[in-house]
């Protein structure tokens, strides 16, 4: 074979290999995805929790480090309680202190109350010997005047009771005041997630609601991208998406639309769209199921770009088959409920 006849197949072969992937990489994967689907450029999130003590005090114990995976419950941080401990005891004798003074008072009523029964025997006893004649008026005047006076009493003792009871109660109050503070200087995390920053060292003083820790919430994981005016009405709350991250381009991710934006809202500088860039966008948001996040919560990484995909609602109130779009195969789902994952 002539020399130049070899040369001109290499550069044949070589113009169709380098075309070729011009076509993949100015065409196919910028050209417009297929009729009835939507895609936008996002990266992964997740919502950012702030650990703060309620109450300015000292770090006592910090239980987690950067990177550490927590679950609901676990405790993260534990404040100095030493003050609050002496106050709770002060607390809770001020209690025992109220409640004996409730027992005199008590005690008080009944011999109120006795009183009164004696006096009311003594005016009946009384009153009798009057209409015999055989008591003077103003002795029966001096027997009712004291059924009068043991009634007070009573009355005075009861409210005297009431009073007491009335402190026990504000007692307890400023006791149980005392025990929520102590339960607030234990920090636990209420939803599952990992530690991103670690904000201060144990024996550090923090003022009320000073940052403690970070945490990324790994229960809302989701995308958020923007879409245009035109289809951006066409995406339908609660329907299925897919999301196909730069790291796993081989497959796509399960989601849910979750949020559209009623609003429209200039396009941000770091959106990028496929089409026409608009002057209006609508944010749009898929969500992905919390049992895949539960079932590869090691694998969560927030950051990671990717393009998420969604179906626009037809004319009729159709929606395409995922079959029609070009988009990896989808990743699958785990059986087992979250609550069983690992």
């Amino acid at each position: 074979m002539p020399r130049k006849f070899s040369i001109s197949i290499v550069l044949i072969v070589l113009f169709a290999v380098l075309g070729f992937a011009v076509w993949t990489v100015f065409f196919k994967s910028t050209g417009l995805p297929p009729e009835g689907f939507a895609r936008g450029n996002g990266r992964i999130e997740a919502d950012l929790i702030d650990i703060s003590p309620r109450l300015a005090g000292r770090v006592a114990e910090i239980r987690v480090q950067e990177g550490d995976r927590v679950r609901p419950g676990d405790v993260l941080a534990v404040m100095d309680t030493t003050e609050l401990d002496s106050q709770l005891m002060r607390a809770e004798a001020a209690v025992a202190s109220a409640e004996a003074a409730v027992g005199v008072a008590a005690a008080q009523v009944t011999e109120a109350e006795a009183k009164l029964a004696l006096a009311r025997s003594e005016q009946a006893r009384a009153e009798t010997l009057g209409t015999r004649d055989m008591l003077s008026r103003q002795d029966l005047d001096i027997s009712r005047t004291a059924t009068q006076v043991a009634e007070t009493a009573v009355t005075a003792a009861s409210a005297n009771l009431r009073a007491r009871e009335r402190a026990v109660d504000a007692e307890v109050a400023a006791s149980a005041e005392i025990a929520a503070r102590i339960a607030d200087s234990t920090l636990s995390a209420q939803s599952a997630g990992r530690v991103l920053y670690r904000l201060a060292q144990p024996g550090e003083i923090l003022g009320s609601g000073g940052k403690l820790l970070t945490l990324v919430s790994l229960e809302e994981v989701y995308m958020e991208f923007f879409l245009s005016a035109t289809q951006a009405p066409r995406v339908r709350i609660g329907d299925e998406a897919r999301i196909v991250p730069d790291i796993m381009t081989n497959t796509s991710v399960p989601a849910v639309v979750s949020f559209v934006s009623p609003q429209a809202q200039f396009t941000p500088k770091q959106v990028e769209t496929v089409t026409e860039r608009e002057s209006l966008m609508f944010r749009i948001r898929v969500r992905i199921p919390a049992e895949l996040v539960a079932a590869r919560i090691d694998q969560i990484k927030t950051g990671v770009r990717g393009v998420a995909w969604v179906r626009l609602v037809g004319d009729d109130g159709s929606l395409p088959d995922w079959s029609e779009a070009l988009i990896p195969p989808l990743l699958v789902m785990p059986a087992a409920p979250a609550a069983d994952l690992p």
